[in-house]
């Protein structure tokens, strides 16, 4: 195996190369710039003891594949960056917990302690810097189990292409074939070509530095006051809601996922109980491989995502019927098509070019304190098919976003339509949505889903 020491525990963190440097810069594209620098995390949990000797060997094998994983993040000269494909190495650390698995589930999130299940990286130190763009931690809990802990670089791989980097290594480390990705930048950038850039655009903004020290400093002021916690949704309750949404309208075409989404949504909205007039929003993260599966590879390794929003006024949101607001999910989820993109990457690639692209942020995230419900949907995501030789995890979690008004939607291990939903709310929220009354509402056994 190609590995070197890294900073850690002598003989137990080590870095994992592939053995093939390419040295090829490879320039990121705009959708990968607009995600920051900052890592994304994953944490899977297993009741049988991880093979780390095996899993390292595996991961050579799979980074062969991956030249970005292994390489280090560089700024061009118009403030876009690149990484260059060097195979500096990403980082395995293995370690021993002292403590017994813990039962973690919806009743049981990891909470604080996932700090001790991700490898550290300091996020401003990692443009320029020998910082690896991958970690990944192996720690072996008391009496058997083992925690995997995987951390990418955003700006490298979205929530999809780094699952689909899960499971390539998953099969590789069984033995099993799984199709290279493409990591050809060119074919997203290339679709601003021709377009002629409009001056504004409705789902990204472009600010001020100043303005943008300001959102960060009020997300994290704030952001001991928001609480995450996890509710689950058995199969036959989001069954019951796409049937209810479905039978409100001969042209309702809601999916499972729209229905839910929009029950959730209307549970929020009735919580903020804003004024009657007011708008409220929901900034829905979208996937861009579906609309772009005529010019993206299966299998596209970088960031392929944006974000639409739905608007309905409070009082509609909360007292019409769910296929009202459903068809206002599906209606903005329509709105995402190749011309609508070709349109968004031309904003960005003119921001790009004139020197701006670090300071556009979306403006769901900008509104999270005024109007705006913030949904990600990553439900068929396979995150429970992450397979090393020692059974399926039980759990799996992300980091809490500090960000306030946050829904994520992740599969849960039934792998059926079930559904765990993971609200990030401020303090005073939660408190309310976790009595029995609102969790009544939410799970449907107050009334109907067309009340509240």
């Amino acid at each position: 195996m190609k590995s070197g020491s890294a900073a850690g525990d002598a003989g137990r963190t080590v870095l994992v190369r592939s053995g093939e440097a390419s040295g090829e810069r490879v320039r990121l594209s705009v959708y990968d710039l607009v995600n920051g620098t900052f890592g994304s995390s994953r944490t899977f949990y297993y009741r049988q003891r991880l093979d780390t000797e095996a899993l390292r060997e595996s991961l050579r094998r799979t980074l062969v594949h991956y030249p970005l994983l292994t390489g280090r993040l560089v700024r061009d000269a118009d403030r876009g960056l690149s990484v260059v494909c060097d195979d500096a190495g990403a980082v395995f650390a293995e370690t021993d917990s002292d403590r017994p698995m813990p039962d973690y589930g919806p009743d049981h999130r990891v909470g604080d302690d996932l700090r001790r299940y991700i490898h550290p990286v300091n996020a401003f130190r990692v443009v320029g810097h020998d910082t690896p763009l991958l970690t990944v931690k192996v720690t072996h809990m008391r009496g058997g189990g083992s925690v995997l802990g995987v951390s990418t670089n955003h700006s490298v791989v979205d929530g999809s292409g780094c699952l689909d980097f899960l499971l390539h290594w998953s099969r590789t480390h069984r033995g099993l074939d799984h199709r290279a990705p493409s990591h050809d930048r060119a074919l997203l950038d290339g679709l601003a070509a021709g377009v002629p850039p409009a001056p504004d655009d409705s789902q990204y903004a472009v600010i001020t530095g100043r303005a943008k020290f300001g959102f960060i400093w009020r997300v994290n002021a704030r952001a001991r006051r928001v609480r995450t916690f996890t509710v689950r949704f058995s199969s036959a309750e989001v069954l019951a809601l796409r049937e209810t949404a479905r039978a409100g309208g001969d042209h309702v075409r809601a999916t499972s996922g729209d229905a839910l989404s929009a029950h959730i949504w209307r549970v929020l909205g009735a919580v903020r109980d804003r004024e009657p007039a007011a708008t409220e929003r929901l900034g829905i993260v979208v996937g861009l491989r579906g609309p772009l599966s005529e010019h993206l590879p299966h299998g596209y390794g970088g960031n392929a995502v944006s974000n639409i929003t739905a608007a309905l006024p409070a009082r509609a949101l909360r007292e019409e019927p769910l296929a009202h607001t459903a068809s206002a999910v599906r209606e903005a989820l329509d709105r995402v098509t190749p011309e609508r993109i070709r349109e968004e990457a031309a904003f960005l690639e003119a921001q790009r070019r004139a020197g701006r692209v670090n300071r556009v942020l979306s403006r769901m995230a900008l509104d999270s304190f005024a109007d705006t419900v913030s949904l990600n949907n990553v439900s068929r995501l396979p995150v429970y098919a992450i397979e090393f030789g020692a059974g399926r995890p039980f759990w799996f979690e992300h980091p809490a976003t500090p960000v306030p008004w946050t829904v994520l939607i992740t599969p849960t291990p039934d792998d059926d339509h079930s559904r765990d939903v993971h609200l990030s709310v401020p303090r005073e929220a939660a408190e309310a949505l976790r009595t029995p009354e609102w969790s009544r509402r939410l799970h449907l056994r107050e009334s109907s889903p067309d009340r509240f």
